[in-house]
């Protein structure tokens, strides 16, 4: 599984929107943003400094970062508008540093510090930074509770709009072994009639979503607890992955038979070769069944599945 540069870009501006960034810049290629409190608290790892906030009341100080999706592209822009910004005079630090460089050399320029500096990283997918605010929206996203916001009409209507209510979970599907592939099935089921829905994100894409609940609504009483409706998901998941095709576990048990032979022929002929040196032998025996372990940890084929997120939406 991967993302190309537009599909990076589309969830790092998801991710800052929902997290109350500032938009100061945006391109292409591009965006500049002040992080909000949140943002800053997943990405730039100062506990201690937000520690010190939540402890004295002082107003926070948010990092400001400029992420690039395009490097090449944004670098280019940059030169072209560069290229037509005139020239500012030198100013009178500028000449005083001009003066000092005659005497003692270069004189480095010091680094811009503090709440004004704005930090550049690029972002590809792999990258150290996509993959911590990956993390960041994992964490952030991981449960749920929210509500359909219904139109001015609905909310003026005489009787109530009513609420049926759905547990959803998104699952990642690992099909493993020397090999891997990866698969995500976010599945939905009424709390009401337990009718499943096998992509319940296509569901939400058209509907205004809110952890409120609106005025003028009323909620349903569920028929299944959540850990009935979370059971029935998993069941209902065990049986498609039932109906899969496995061939390429059978392939992978030839793999891993291949293997075993070359290390089990490898290591009966060392330990031959070392004839009454029984130190080196239970060595060497002990090397080969470490090795075993480690070929069919690589190649013995396995399903993993995990739970990635999950929420209780309350659709109309």
């Amino acid at each position: 599984m991967t993302m190309n540069a537009q599909q990076v870009q589309r969830f790092v501006h998801t991710y800052l929107e929902a997290t109350g960034c500032s938009v100061i810049e945006r391109s292409p290629h591009h965006v500049t943003v002040k992080l909000s409190p949140e943002a800053d608290k997943a990405l730039t790892n100062r506990p201690y400094y937000w520690g010190y906030v939540e402890r004295t009341g002082v107003p926070a100080q948010t990092m400001s970062f400029t992420f690039i999706f395009d490097g090449e592209a944004y670098r280019t822009e940059q030169e072209r508008l560069a290229d037509h910004t005139p020239p500012t005079p030198a100013s009178g630090n500028a000449a005083q540093d001009q003066v000092m460089g005659r005497y003692f050399g270069h004189v480095p320029t010091l680094p811009q510090l503090g709440p004004g500096r704005i930090l550049q990283e690029e972002l590809r997918y792999g990258s150290r930074r996509l993959h911590q605010i990956f993390e960041a929206a994992r964490d952030g996203g991981k449960y749920v509770y929210l509500f359909e916001q219904p139109d001015a009409r609905q909310l003026s209507a005489r009787s109530p709009v009513v609420y049926e209510a759905w547990l959803s979970i998104c699952y990642k599907i690992e099909f493993a072994c020397d090999l891997k592939r990866e698969e995500l099935q976010w599945l939905g089921i009424s709390l009401k009639s337990g009718t499943i829905v096998t992509d319940f994100g296509a569901m939400l894409e058209t509907r205004q979503l809110s952890p409120l609940l609106a005025g003028n609504m009323h909620v349903q009483p569920a028929k299944l607890s959540v850990p009935e409706a979370s059971t029935s998901l998993e069941s209902y998941l065990t049986e498609q992955l039932r109906q899969q095709d496995y061939d390429w576990a059978e392939q992978a048990k030839e793999r891993l038979r291949e293997e075993l032979e070359v290390i089990d022929h490898y290591y009966d002929d060392l330990i031959k070769e070392q004839k009454e040196e029984e130190d080196k032998k239970e060595a060497i025996s002990e090397q080969h069944q470490a090795r075993r372990k480690e070929m069919v940890w690589q190649y013995e084929p396995k399903v993993l599945v995990s739970a990635i997120n999950c929420g209780i939406f309350h659709l109309r």
